[in-house]
Order: structure tokens, then sequence, then C-alpha cells
């Protein structure tokens, strides 16, 4: 069994729906932390979801704080994303917040 460690990472210069992290095939990730970084200086809101192989949308985090000029993990516990997952992050501004998350991709 072959492990990777990884990151993903994406700035939200939209307002629209964007991809964080796709599962490769014959793949599962362990997502260990998902953080979240206001950088301008306002106060924002972030939606997490989790889209399965049959195209199935699971809400994560709907519409959850983040703080003017603060970081927020979002995971207390580790998020398992199996084959052709895809975790999406969608932030109700552009251009204030950065989305990083950590993981461990077993094949």
């Amino acid at each position: 069994m072959a492990r990777a460690y990884k990151n993903a990472k994406v700035d939200l210069t939209a307002d629209t729906v964007t991809t964080l992290y796709t599962c490769p095939t014959a793949t599962a990730a362990i997502v260990t932390s998902i953080l979240v970084s206001e950088d301008s200086g306002n106060a924002d809101t972030i939606t997490v979801t989790l889209t399965n192989s049959a195209a199935a949308i699971f809400s994560l985090f709907k519409v959850k704080a983040v703080g003017a000029n603060t970081t927020v993990e979002l995971l207390t516990r580790p998020l398992v994303v199996e084959e052709s997952e895809v975790l999406k992050v969608k932030a109700a501004t552009a251009d204030r917040l950065h989305v990083v998350a950590s993981l461990l991709e077993l094949s």
C-alpha cells in the first residue's frame, strides 16, 4: 500500500463553488485538517461540501463563520474521502478566504 502526505490549497478569488481536492482513482484519503484563513480584515463565511462518485452532494459545513483576520480549523476528527469523491468550498465573498487541507492518500 502506497502512502503519500499531501496538501490541497485554494485562494477563493470568486464567490463560486471551487474544487479543493479530488481523490484519485484506486485511492482513499484521510483529511486531517482543513484550515480557513481570512486575510482581508472582513469577517466572512465558508461552505464546504463533499460530492460522491454518483454526484450526490453532502454538506459538511454550511455558512461557517470565519472572523476577520483569523484562521479556523474546521475538522475535529479526520475525514475519509473515497475514490473519485470531491471536496468543494465556497466563500460568501470573493478575495477574502484561503483554504488549506492536509491529507494522507492511501493507494
